[in-house]
């Protein structure tokens, strides 16, 4: 079964609320075996929505659309739905004695315009709405199934988890559809795709799809069948081949993160983390305390953003920032140090560098990272984007990996 989403709402169009329903919708549709041709936006005209609903219907077995079916004169998601079906819209004494009933529990006095909810196309059938006051709409047009959902997201995924997926299931879904990510670092996405390229040519089912996501690159690697397990058979050919050829590029898989990774890797071996950032301002410090339990190995962070406080704080030799620069790895490598010591731990990164906008020491985009070990410390020259929030998005992501590498240790020269 074919399905197509339409997301009704001017407001979407213009950017005031991002389309979290989509990527909701999208993900269930996959989770069932249901194939997701596309998705659309329309604002509030009626013409517009007619029209998008028409070429929906005419490619789709299936349209699911959020949006258009609340209260107000804007809402006319149910006017579209009578005008494509050619018929009238009915009142629902029910739904309407329901909407009183809801009000009146709450103390308040409805207003007229929520009777707008108690209208549905004829012949339509209701969905029940669990959460909220506007129940949705079932209904076949030019023998494609349309359901109308609330745009309001804990309403609209409510009514799609608990109607409609099983019922597009029920009517044809068959199969499922299954997805394993592979998180990598250390290459770029052309690169990736260059050591990949026969098994992307190659593959039919599983499929191999490339995404790349703040200095990483994700593989998602996606097989449909009739169950779960049997989908998970043909993922892992595959993923076998892919992960003997990107060895230790390879870090995790579906929704581990770097940060909960390196936690792992630090309590798994009873070792102490702290860092000491300039360029990225705690943003390091900020992704690893986001994980539940990083208390157990995390201490804390100095974010020396100023010269007098990396010398003061972190014990920089002034020499060094002037011999080589505060853009450099001898200073970087200084304030891992400093931060060992300092936070009494067994491992620190260290990060300098110039983020822009205006170069600072060295051109914009360089970024220097060090991790000191017990073993040692080490530091890598970064040359980022030239735009301020990602290179220190993408400092931030390469600190947390270098950290695993020196403690799985990985030659650093093998993850550029």
């Amino acid at each position: 079964m074919n399905v197509e989403v339409l997301a009704v709402g001017t407001e979407l169009l213009l950017g005031q609320i991002v389309n979290t329903n989509a990527a909701v919708i999208g993900e269930r549709l996959a989770e069932s075996g249901l194939d997701h041709l596309g998705s659309c936006v329309v604002g509030d005209n009626l013409g517009r929505i007619v029209g998008a609903l028409r070429g929906a219907i005419d490619r789709a077995d299936a349209v699911i659309v959020t949006g258009g079916i609340g209260p107000t004169q804007d809402d006319l998601t149910r006017e579209a739905l009578a005008t494509l079906a050619g018929v009238p819209p009915v009142f629902d004494a029910d739904v309407a004695d329901r909407l009183r009933r809801y009000w009146e529990s709450r103390g308040r006095e409805m207003p007229e315009t929520n009777l707008r909810q108690a209208y549905r196309p004829a012949g339509s059938e209701l969905i029940e709405n669990p959460v909220g006051t506007a129940p949705g709409i079932r209904m076949s047009i030019d023998g494609t199934w349309v359901f109308a959902l609330p745009g309001v997201p804990v309403e609209m995924r409510a009514m799609l988890d608990a109607s409609v997926i099983p019922f597009l299931t029920r009517a044809g879904g068959g199969g499922v559809l299954v997805s394993r990510v592979l998180r990598t670092w250390g290459d770029s996405e052309s690169k990736i795709a260059e050591r990949l390229g026969d098994l992307f040519e190659a593959a039919t089912n599983p499929t191999l799809a490339f995404l790349a996501s703040s200095g990483e690159i994700k593989l998602r690697v996606t097989a449909k069948a009739e169950t779960d397990e049997e989908a998970r058979r043909l993922i892992a050919p595959l993923e076998t081949e892919i992960r003997k050829r990107l060895g230790t590029r390879v870090f995790g898989v579906d929704d581990e993160t770097i940060e909960k990774v390196l936690l792992d890797l630090l309590v798994s071996r009873g070792l102490t983390f702290g860092t000491a950032e300039s360029a990225t301002g705690g943003m390091v410090a900020a992704r690893i305390t986001s994980v539940p339990g990083s208390s157990h190995a995390y201490r804390g962070s100095i974010v020396a953003y100023q010269l007098d406080l990396k010398e003061r704080l972190l014990g920089v030799p002034a020499a060094t920032i002037e011999a080589h620069g505060i853009v450099s790895e001898e200073v970087a490598v200084a304030m891992a140090v400093g931060a060992r010591r300092l936070l009494d731990v067994d491992v620190a990164v260290g990060i300098t560098g110039s983020a822009g906008p205006e170069p600072q020491d060295k051109p914009v985009g360089t970024m220097v990272v060090a991790v000191a070990t017990p073993d040692g410390t080490r530091a890598r020259t970064l040359h980022m984007p030239p735009d301020r929030e990602r290179a220190r998005t993408f400092t931030a992501t390469a600190a947390l990996h270098l950290a695993r590498l020196s403690l799985e240790g990985v030659d650093w020269g093998t993850a550029r």
